[in-house]
């Protein structure tokens, strides 16, 4: 197993990140909160969210995983990519015939894929942050039984 090195991501792209995230699905959530829609259209919106970030999460990591020479199988790799775009296609279908104003649509879709992107980024860092830690452990126990 090939593992490439990653650098640690900064301080800086951490926090911006984990800070997409909250922004991104807080407002989506404070607009269906405010939607003036029933409540199974509030539910159909928040589980494709929920789905959405599992999607997106899941194919992040098996494509690092992948690149990292790590075992995944055609299904599961195939059954990611089918599940982001699912989730991405549900939505607009979903907008599309929405009783809401165009600014509401357009709202919830931005709101939408820059919760995606920045999960994305938050599953990148912290993996990139639990891989040098390893690596710093690794060879801070190397020195100590050199001495």
């Amino acid at each position: 197993m090939s593992k490439q090195m990653s650098p640690r991501p900064t301080g800086a792209f951490v926090a911006a990140s984990w800070l997409a995230l909250a922004v991104g699905a807080a407002t989506y959530f404070v607009g269906l909160w405010n939607a003036q829609m029933a409540l199974n259209e509030k539910g159909y919106y928040f589980t494709l969210l929920m789905y959405g970030l599992f999607s997106a999460v899941s194919l992040q990591k098996t494509v690092r995983d992948r690149l990292e020479g790590v075992k995944v199988t055609g299904i599961y790799f195939n059954l990611c990519w089918v599940s982001l775009l699912l989730s991405v296609g549900l939505l607009t279908a979903g907008l599309i015939n929405a009783t809401l104003a165009a600014s509401e649509k357009g709202f919830f879709a931005m709101s939408f894929l820059l919760s995606l992107f920045a999960a994305v980024a938050v599953q990148k860092n912290v993996r990139d942050i639990s891989l040098a830690q390893d690596i710093d452990a690794g060879a801070g126990s190397g020195a100590m039984a050199k001495e």
